[in-house]
């Protein structure tokens, strides 16, 4: 239950704010003035504080400072007067994450709370991919990475510089870190959480389309084009682009996006008219770009562009000692998705956890605890539950060779769950064995209605479930997601 403090000069609108809330489940605090909130929130956690502007003895800008100088993981809204927008919008900037103005209604104020609420939930998910501010050079011994000590701090403090100012972000990070979690924070954080927040994945599109799916195109500009097309930077005009693996960006396109990071504007395939662009531009990549400069395949006035405010992802081989509060937060999480009551790993499985590497971060440690989830029989993980990978029989999902694709373990994952006839089907289609444990085949060398025959039946064994169909058909998510888009397939009609 979330608490709130309610803080007002004003007795009867401090009521009506405190039973609204108390109606909608909050726990809620009331203090007269600034000078009040401040000790109040000494003294005790708080989820959030609703706060007047204009107060006596220390009016809600100043208690504002003090708050944020104190937890900067508290949600601070404003109400004010018509007449003192500018404080509201003042205090915003100060690190409030929205204001009200008054007379304010019971719906807007609880429907703004919640919103908040949401936004501040992915930085706490933000929190476990511990994101480190680099101030200094990468390699100095004075960088410390976030640990279980103060994390939420640390991040909480990282979004809010990130969120008060409009410059370019580029995050680094290995794949699996949670590069995107950070993005979505920055922006839902900020003053452009209003507006849209849109992704385009820079290495999965191609080089032929890259400039229409940036810039848009008009009717006629290639051959294709049969209609005007807007592009990702005019569709995410007032809001946050995220540019993910921008590293795999071609040299030509390097220029034209230096380009509209420089003068706010850019020119649609096809066309001779320039459109203004006011998007904030974050960017993310897990590649090495001092070593792209020196081989010329990356711009440096580009990379110095966007690298004006870098943040750096650890990799989780480096911070060890976050891993068990990774796995209680994903037990938590599976628990509430599959109604289960897991309760932990035994002692032997936690032993190999902490002796894995984790090459794939924490995106594989999310994997491996949803492998165990579906293998698991009693209420704590053992050490039969895990996947090869962990267990050191089989390379891990980041080396697996992507073009291959492994029948025995889709036939292990389906005989006793879905019975012999599905498994007939998928003899019959494909005329082998899978009694003989090695048998595989060589998907990328197949034809392509051979292909998606495999995906489909992949996702029907595993009732269209793409975490569990990666897993069991030894498929990295990325590339059986890709092959889904590519052959218009829809899970959940397997489900």
């Amino acid at each position: 239950m979330h608490k709130v403090l309610v803080v007002d000069d004003d007795k009867v609108l401090q009521s009506s704010v405190r039973q609204a809330l108390e109606y909608h489940h909050f726990v809620v605090d009331v203090a007269d003035n600034g000078k009040e909130a401040v000790n109040a929130v000494y003294r005790e956690k708080y989820d959030l504080v609703v706060m007047d502007v204009n107060m006596p003895e220390m009016d809600g800008l100043e208690a504002l400072v003090e708050i944020k100088k104190h937890d900067p993981s508290i949600i601070v809204l404003i109400l004010t007067a018509f007449s003192n927008v500018s404080d509201a919008v003042k205090a915003v900037k100060e690190g409030a994450y929205n204001y009200l103005e008054k007379p304010i209604s019971s719906e807007n104020l609880v429907a703004l709370i919640k919103r908040a609420l949401k936004a501040r939930s992915l930085v706490e998910t933000t929190a476990f991919s511990a994101p480190m501010l680099s101030l200094s050079n990468e390699n100095s011994s004075d960088d410390k990475f976030v640990g279980e000590s103060n994390v939420m701090k640390k991040v909480f403090d990282i979004i809010s510089r990130l969120a008060k100012v409009q410059t370019p972000v580029l995050i680094r990070g290995e794949s699996g870190t949670g590069k995107e979690l950070v993005a979505k924070a920055i922006h839902f954080n900020g003053p452009r959480k209003d507006n849209k927040f849109v992704t385009i994945n820079c290495g999965a599109i191609p080089e032929t389309l890259i400039e229409s799916e940036l810039f848009g195109h008009e009717k006629g500009a290639f051959t294709g084009a049969d209609a005007r097309k807007i592009g990702k930077f005019q569709y995410a005009d007032g809001g946050t682009l995220f540019l993910d693996e921008i590293g795999d960006i071609p040299l030509a396109m390097q220029v034209k996006l230096l380009r509209v990071l420089q003068e706010k504007k850019f020119t649609p395939v096809g066309s001779n008219r320039e459109v203004s662009s006011d998007v904030r531009i974050i960017a993310a990549s897990h590649k090495p770009f001092e070593e792209m400069i020196k081989d010329g395949t990356f711009r440096e006035d580009l990379f110095y562009r966007l690298n004006v405010l870098p943040v750096y992802l650890p990799p989780l081989r480096e911070r060890t000692s976050d891993i068990p509060h990774l796995v209680n937060y994903y037990l938590n999480y599976f628990n509430n998705v599959h109604n289960l009551q897991m309760k932990g790993l035994d002692p032997e499985a936690q032993k190999l956890f902490d002796a894995y590497k984790w090459p794939g971060n924490i995106r594989e440690l999310r994997n491996v605890i949803e492998h165990c989830f579906i293998m698991e029989s009693g209420d704590v993980i053992t050490k039969g539950s895990l996947p090869g990978s962990v267990l050191g029989n089989t390379p891990s999902f980041e080396e697996k060779d992507e073009s291959i694709i492994d029948i025995k373990a889709i036939k292990d994952s389906v005989l006793d769950t879905e019975g012999d006839d599905i498994l007939r089907d998928f003899q019959f289609t494909f005329g082998i064995k899978t009694e003989d444990d090695d048998v595989k085949l060589d998907f990328q060398k197949a034809k392509d209605e051979f292909e998606k025959e495999f995906i489909t039946q992949a996702l029907k064994l595993n009732k269209g479930k793409i975490n569990q169909t990666a897993l069991n058909a030894n498929i990295p998510k990325k590339t059986l997601l890709r092959k889904i888009e590519k052959y218009e397939l829809t899970p959940k009609d397997f489900y």
